[in-house]
C-alpha cells in the first residue's frame, strides 16, 4: 500500500478511545511486513520492532516512535422510551458541528443513523440564536425502543460517517485524521527504513486511548524502555478566523516542538537533518505540557529524551480534518533518516552535563 492507501483505509476505520481493536488490527496486519515482529500489549497498543544492526555500542540503540490510534467520538448513554439515543462525547468532539451528521452505532451490529435536532421552525427566535446543547441531541436509527434495545445497548461506542476526500493542493480531508496521519507517518518511515539498515532498534507504536489521558503511551513507553522518544501528532493548521500565531500552514512540513516537553539535543539535531536532507520544517514552542504522547514518554521510568513532531490539521475534531499529504511524508522520512543515523554513543550527547 502506499502511504496514501494506508491512510485512507485508517481515516475510514472505526477507533473510538476505548474501542481500538478494529483499526488496531489494520495497522497490525500492515505493519506485518515492514517489521521484524508485530504485537500488541495488554493495553492494546500495537508494537512494531525494526531491528537494527547494532552499531558500535554493544547493544542497540532503543528509540520509540509513537502516534495515536483513538479517534474522538461518541458513546451511548440512554435509549428512550421512543427508540432515540442519548449520547455524550468521548473526549472533545465538536458538538457545534454535530448537526445532521451521519454515524455508525457500534452495537450488537453496526447500526447507521443520524444526529437530529427540532426544526428550526419550532424554535423560539431566543433558541435559534444558541447552539444546541449536547443533551438535547440524539441519535435515530430508526427503530422502535424495542428493537433499539435488542441491537445497542448503553456503552456502545458511535463514529462519524466519512469519506477521505482530495482536495486540490495535495490536501486530505476526513474524520480521525486525528492522529491516524501520525500513523501513517509511522507507516512511512518503517517503509524507508526498509530500504536501509539504522543500527538502532526502531520501535514503532500505535498508542490506545491518548484522547483520554495519553494512557497507550504510559504503558508503551513502560513496556519499550526505549532510550529516546518521538511522538507524532498533530497540530493546529491554519484556518481563516484563527490568530496566524497559532497555527502552522499545511504543506511547508512537519512542526517540531522546542521547550520543556522536548530534549534540547534532539530538537538541535532534528532541525539540523531536516535541513541537511532539504526537508521544509517549522517550529513550535511549547512552553508547557504539549498534550501528546511526548508529555507521557518523558517522564516514563526514570527519564526519557523526548521530542514531538506534529502534522498541521486544520478543523481538528470534527469529521472534516484536514491535513497535506506531503507534511506526511516529509516527517516518515526524517524520521527513518534521524534513526538510521543514531548509535548507543549518542546517549553521551543526551546525557546532562
Amino acid at each position: 500500500m502506499t502511504v496514501k492507501e494506508f491512510l485512507t483505509t485508517l481515516s475510514l476505520a472505526p477507533g473510538v478511545s476505548g474501542f481500538e481493536d478494529g483499526v488496531a488490527a489494520i495497522v497490525e496486519a500492515a505493519w506485518a511486513g515492514l517489521a521484524c515482529e508485530v504485537r500488541r500489549d495488554s493495553l492494546g497498543n500495537v508494537i512494531a520492532l525494526r531491528r537494527g544492526s547494532g552499531g558500535t555500542g554493544g547493544r542497540p540503540l532503543k528509540v520509540m516512535l509513537a502516534a495515536h490510534l483513538d479517534e474522538v467520538g461518541l458513546i451511548v448513554t440512554r435509549i428512550d422510551r421512543d427508540g432515540f439515543l442519548r449520547f455524550a462525547g468521548v473526549q472533545r468532539p465538536d458538538f457545534r458541528q454535530l448537526l445532521g451528521k451521519e454515524v455508525t452505532v457500534h452495537g450488537r451490529r453496526d447500526l447507521p443513523g443520524v444526529i437530529g435536532h427540532p426544526p428550526p421552525h419550532l424554535l423560539s427566535p431566543e433558541d435559534l440564536r444558541k447552539l444546541p446543547k449536547p443533551e438535547d441531541l440524539f441519535i435515530d436509527v430508526g427503530l422502535t425502543a424495542a428493537e433499539a434495545a435488542e441491537l445497542a445497548a448503553v456503552g456502545d461506542p458511535v463514529t462519524f460517517r466519512s469519506g477521505l476526500w482530495e482536495l486540490k493542493g495535495g490536501l486530505l480531508a476526513g474524520k480521525a485524521l486525528d492522529d491516524r496521519c501520525g500513523v501513517a507517518v509511522l507507516y512511512e518511515c518503517l517503509r524507508e527504513l526498509g530500504r536501509s539498515r539504522p543500527a538502532a532498534d526502531v520501535y514503532a507504536v500505535a498508542t490506545v486511548q491518548e484522547e483520554v489521558g495519553l494512557r497507550g503511551a504510559v504503558v508503551g513507553a513502560y513496556g519499550v524502555e526505549p532510550d529516546l522518544a518521538i511522538a507524532v501528532d498533530v497540530g493546529f493548521g491554519d484556518t481563516p478566523g484563527v490568530p496566524e500565531h497559532l497555527t502552522w500552514p499545511l504543506g511547508k512540513g512537519p512542526v517540531i516542538a522546542v521547550g520543556a516537553n522536548v530534549h534540547p539535543i534532539l530538537y538541535r539535531d532534528l532541525t539540523a537533518l531536516a535541513r541537511e536532507l532539504d526537508i521544509p520544517y517549522q517550529v513550535e514552542a511549547a512552553p508547557g505540557p504539549t498534550g501528546t504522547d511526548a508529555w507521557a514518554m518523558q517522564v516514563a521510568r526514570t527519564g526519557v529524551p523526548t521530542a514531538l513532531l506534529s502534522i498541521p490539521c486544520r478543523y481538528m475534531h470534527s469529521v472534516v480534518e484536514t491535513i497535506a499529504l506531503a507534511d506526511v511524508t516529509r516527517a516518515g522520512r526524517l524520521l527513518a533518516r534521524f534513526a538510521c543515523d543514531r548509535d548507543l554513543p549518542y546517549l553521551e550527547e543526551l546525557a546532562w552535563k
